[in-house]
């Protein structure tokens, strides 16, 4: 028998899913099906509505191995797994003659653990060790999602939280969720052979194509004990997201309270010395963290180290302890007991972290207004780990509607440790880059324009000449506005002012939930919304509703962000330009993703304006500009004052 063409089984997956072939869609499933062949890696930019998702799909189905898809967001998962992967396999079934397997695996929090749902969450001691569904009082928010959870137990087939519908607060969820290092393990719990986390692990194993997210992957990648099943193929979908995830990861932290609640585990099930010297560790380092100022510790204040010795030693102690004694009086003794080593070993590892003292590692406080002083500890970069784990023994093939800043591939390359574009050497993974560009014709569907005019946006204070720029261009789009800010607090103050001056009503990221605020948005076409880093990426509105796009400012990371600033400065130290590679590129991976917000379908029309003058006049402007799409750019703002009206005049006479 011959083996179908990829043209051909293309072809059958587009036309059952009702959609059109696009030459991008073609020229990116041949690079992934000659990537697999050869076991080499690419990196492939394809723009919104290229049908990336069939484009790897297709070829990794072909391929006949397994095929492991990492994505970085909850929708698009599970896009891929109850619509595009059904369809697909059935599509291809006939040229193929086998039905593919394919199957969803995610941390084992996202699965309800059932024996915490029996036999009761450990709770800290204050609270005593009691049944949560009797303590909820039912009339409660908690009591009631409780209660919920508890029928969804008897009806739910795969126990995975994203089925459940409407959801529950993490709060609830904590309640009958379990860490992978509070697991009791299948062999040791009464409930492994019903367990929901093990079942989809065991599908996983079968499945040639497993969906997961960049989480899991980095704990896979980190944390050496496989989570995921062995597999030829990795395909990473969200590409430009991967670095944060991993970073995220791989960052570890301390607060009082997290201290203070190890301790009060533990101290049920060791020796009265064992946990007092324990309990004096935590109060010292609360009454450290008392006083922590926020920012960097280039070096560990004395105080702050001693403090840091003290909880490395007393929870190495504990941890020794907790494996040696046994005590039968304790209700569920290994749940609790597996409860509290988890505690106290995240104490144990993180203090250990940073008094190490790696020169590859970022310490810092974060202070927040509710929930007080933060330590956190990151590493400064995950690019050399992405290159010795991501890319060894398998082929990869990294993909983003964002992956070309400034023109070229190098600068997402080298953040996950790739040398530029064709270099070869030893230990160097070499590389393949391809923009299959886009089947939307930007200069002709959207302007970017650029109020050059403006005033240079402060750290500081309100922005008068911005507001009244603002207010004119969301006149004149008839509303059918996204605001993009690069801070909260610029989002509500906009908010609240044009509230006052126009008829147009105006959303706000925070006043309900994300997904009511997008459905609200896109209903109505004189609407507005505004926000900040969520919208700049997760907005999918095509039509007439979303016909203006602003951001207030070029959005660089906060000079005061430890992390941000210590990459730069360490670049810097290496002889580069630190604020391109860091600030620069951060700012124009953002706006790449913002500028996408407004061309989703090939009827859409519109303008991106960007309120900050230095992207037509500092000198970087030209990088971030050569980021975003090929849009007809201005400065002209009574140009772009006609072009928004003729838009709205448009929709409205198209009923919109």
């Amino acid at each position: 028998m011959t083996k179908p063409s990829l043209t051909d089984l293309l072809h059958a997956a587009v036309s059952a899913v009702g959609g059109t072939e696009r030459p991008g869609q073609v020229a990116m499933a041949e690079a992934v099906a000659e990537a697999i062949d050869d076991a080499s890696h690419r990196l492939i930019q394809a723009g919104t509505g290229t049908g990336k998702s069939l484009g790897y799909l297709v070829p990794a189905l072909a391929h006949g191995e397994r095929v492991v898809v990492a994505t970085a967001t909850l929708a698009l998962q599970r896009q891929l797994v109850e619509r595009d992967l059904p369809r697909t396999v059935e599509a291809l079934h006939p040229q193929l003659r086998r039905r593919p397997q394919f199957a969803m695996l995610k941390g084992r929090s996202n699965y309800l653990c059932l024996h915490r749902l029996h036999e009761g969450a450990p709770q800290d001691e204050e609270e005593g060790l009691f049944d949560q569904f009797e303590a909820a009082a039912p009339s409660s928010k908690l009591g009631k999602d409780l209660l919920r959870l508890r029928d969804w137990a008897d009806e739910t087939e795969t126990g995975d939280r994203d089925d459940l519908t409407p959801g529950v607060s993490d709060k609830a969820w904590s309640q009958i969720s379990v860490s992978s290092r509070e697991c009791l393990g299948a062999t040791k719990c009464a409930y492994g052979a019903e367990c929901f986390a093990e079942a989809a692990r065991e599908r996983a194993k079968l499945a040639d194509v497993v969906v997961t997210n960049h989480a899991l992957l980095a704990i896979d990648a980190i944390e050496g004990a496989p989570v995921l099943p062995q597999h030829e193929v990795l395909i990473v979908d969200e590409a430009h997201e991967l670095v944060s995830r991993v970073t995220g990861v791989a960052t570890g932290e301390l607060t009082p309270g997290q201290v203070n609640r190890a301790v009060k585990r533990a101290a049920k099930l060791v020796n009265e010395k064992t946990a007092d010297a324990l309990q004096t560790a935590s109060e010292t380092f609360e009454r450290i963290m008392e006083l922590a100022l926020p920012g960097r510790l280039e070096v560990i204040p004395e105080d702050l180290g001693y403090a840091l010795l003290a909880l490395r030693d007393a929870s190495r102690d504990v941890i020794s302890a907790l494996g040696a004694t046994r005590d039968k009086s304790v209700q569920d003794e290994d749940a609790v007991r597996k409860q509290a080593l988890a505690a106290v070993e995240n104490i144990h590892a993180v203090a250990e972290r940073i008094t190490n003292g790696s020169e590859y590692d970022v310490v810092w406080y974060e202070r927040h207004d509710r929930f007080g002083a933060t330590l956190r500890v990151a590493p400064l970069s995950v690019s050399g780990l992405l290159r010795e784990k991501l890319f060894e023994d398998r082929s990869v093939v990294l993909t983003s509607a964002t992956l070309k800043l400034g023109g070229d591939f190098n600068g997402v390359a080298a953040s996950l440790g790739l040398s530029a574009e064709g270099v070869e050497g030893d230990d160097v993974p070499v590389w393949k880059g391809l923009d299959v560009g886009s089947p939307f014709d930007y200069p002709k569907q959207g302007i970017l324009y650029v109020a050059q005019h403006l005033a240079t946006p402060g750290r500081e204070g309100t922005r008068g000449d911005m507001m009244d720029e603002l207010a004119e261009l969301i006149q004149a789009a008839g509303g059918r506005t996204l605001g993009l800010f690069s801070s909260m607090r610029g989002a509500k103050a906009a908010a609240e002012e044009l509230r006052t001056r126009l008829d147009h009503p105006i959303l706000l990221q925070g006043e309900e939930t994300l997904g009511e605020l997008i459905k609200s948005f896109a209903a109505d076409p004189k609407t507005c919304l505004f926000g900040t880093l969520s919208l700049w990426q997760g907005v999918d509105v095509p039509g007439p509703s979303c016909q203006l796009v602003v951001m207030d400012r070029i959005p660089f990371p906060r000079p005061d962000d430890p992390l941000m600033s210590a990459r730069q400065k360490s670049v810097e130290e290496h002889g580069g330009n630190g604020f391109m590679a860091v600030a620069a590129t951060h700012a124009a991976l953002l706006m790449a993703q913002g500028a996408g917000r407004l061309v989703r379908a090939s009827g859409d029309r519109g303008v991106v304006a960007v309120l900050d003058p230095r992207l037509a006049k500092a000198r970087y402007g030209s990088f971030l500009r050569a980021s975003l799409p090929d849009f007809w750019y201005t400065t002209d703002r009574n140009q772009v004052r006609k072009s928004l009206a003729a838009i709205d005049a448009a929709a409205v006479a198209d009923g919109a």
